[in-house]
């Protein structure tokens, strides 16, 4: 395969106002071409489709994407951007933006975390207490 996949959004005539929101909270972001019925953009350099489809599908957790944050005025940064404008906040570093779209705001170091049998369990019962995660208190967990 010579080209990278990427994903295609629906969207219920909001593909524009998604990809300009996207653009204004990620890196390396633009919008690249836009056509009325669907729009080409890139996050963090990564290729997306806006795709005006109608309303006949919405978004759910089915699907989210995951932002590895290297500490936690990152983490800050993407949760409160994500959510603001009626986006809401889930649990265990999970939100939805204001367009329904799921994302999962984890810190990187959080592999780590898990990854030592001693302190994995008390890292999991903090973060399942936490909506945006709180890298010092998983630290200290």
């Amino acid at each position: 395969m010579k080209k990278q996949m990427y994903p295609c959004l629906w969207f219920d005539g909001q593909a524009r106002a998604a990809a300009e929101f996207y653009c204004t909270i990620f890196p390396d972001s633009s919008i690249i071409n836009d056509s009325g019925v669907v729009v080409n953009f890139q996050l963090n350099g990564q290729f997306f489709m806006g795709l005006n489809g109608g309303n006949q599908f919405q978004f759910n957790e089915a699907v989210s994407f995951v932002i590895p944050c290297k500490d936690q005025e990152e983490i800050d940064h993407y949760w409160y951007k994500l959510i603001a404008d009626g986006g809401s906040e889930g649990r265990c570093g999970w939100c939805k933006d204001k367009f329904g779209l799921s994302w999962q705001v984890v810190p990187t170091l959080l592999n780590e975390l898990m990854s030592n049998p001693e302190k994995a369990p008390r890292v999991a019962k903090a973060f399942m207490q936490m909506q945006k995660f709180d890298i010092e208190a998983l630290v200290n967990a």
